[in-house]
């Protein structure tokens, strides 16, 4: 009888193996979504309007750090992202202020312009009025420099905990510190017109509780749970991006190097708390 019990239950077994179970992918709750924002977006998305859009080009915004993930994740893995161009480019053109040309894929563009140039040249006399001859690229009037320069890692670490009769309960945290430095530099003449440094924190928390206890002699019960919170890294870069272009802008005005759409006193917009966070960090 022992024999058919274990035997029944070994088919069951092996039939809860053959279901395949669903990926995470493939879950409603796990559908891609928008990039989660700080609130240095919508800072940017409140800035007041220019009188005129600057044309400005961005070659790359390079990691400047050359810090690795500690191991045993990997010797060989940036320890920040490498999109700080793509994150700068997103937020000028959040910012309204903008005009951002495309400069880190310049050769793509060059390219495509000879395809549509060798494309004219086959048409009789080379002028097919169906494709109109292609217009000079624009230029910039200031390019935007700068990078990630700094990740400091155990800036802070701490916890708390307590222990009565075997159940305790413990909380860890860990503070890590990023910083990029953006500057504005005239194309004419080579000057650097503004220049902004920001850091943000990135903050790492684990939690945890724990029962150690004998119930009996010799028999232990020990019961463990926690979770760890961790900061995407990404998503902190790229809020120092975004409060660097704000503070970059706020600069400007007050050194009337670009000028606001109205004629209203700067106090009356949120550049004002921009000011003043440089005010109190001098």
């Amino acid at each position: 009888m022992k024999r058919y019990v274990l035997t029944a239950l070994m088919l069951v077994a092996l039939q809860g193996c053959a279901v395949r179970e669903p990926m995470p992918a493939e879950h409603d709750a796990d559908t891609p979504t928008l990039t989660p924002r700080a609130s240095t977006y919508y800072d940017l998305l409140q800035l007041p309007k220019p009188r005129g859009k600057l044309v400005a080009a961005v070659y790359g915004f390079r990691d400047q750090t050359g810090q690795y993930k500690p191991l045993p994740s990997s010797s060989f893995s940036t320890a920040v992202t490498q999109g700080g161009g793509s994150m700068l480019v997103d937020a000028l053109q959040a910012s309204g202020w903008f005009s951002v040309l495309e400069r880190e894929g310049l050769q793509n563009v060059l390219t495509e312009r000879k395809i549509i140039r060798a494309a004219q040249n086959k048409s009789e006399g080379g002028n097919n009025p169906q494709m109109p001859q292609l217009p000079s690229l624009m230029a910039a009037n200031i390019i935007l420099e700068g990078g990630i320069v700094a990740y400091d890692t155990n800036v802070r670490t701490g916890g708390e905990g307590a222990r009565y009769l075997g159940i305790g309960v413990s909380e860890k945290y860990q503070v890590d510190q990023v910083t990029v430095n953006l500057r504005a530099v005239d194309v004419r003449g080579g000057q650097v017109l503004s220049n902004v440094m920001t850091t943000k924190t990135i903050y790492s928390v684990d939690r945890s509780a724990g029962v150690f206890k004998f119930i009996e002699f010799k028999k232990l019960l020990e019961i463990e749970a926690g979770y760890t919170t961790n900061e995407p890294a990404q998503l902190c870069v790229l809020s120092a991006i975004e409060s660097a272009v704000a503070h970059l802008v706020a600069q400007g005005v007050e050194r009337n190097l670009w000028v606001m759409a109205d004629n209203v006193p700067i106090e009356q917009t949120n550049l004002v708390k921009f000011l003043d966070q440089q005010q109190t960090s001098l």
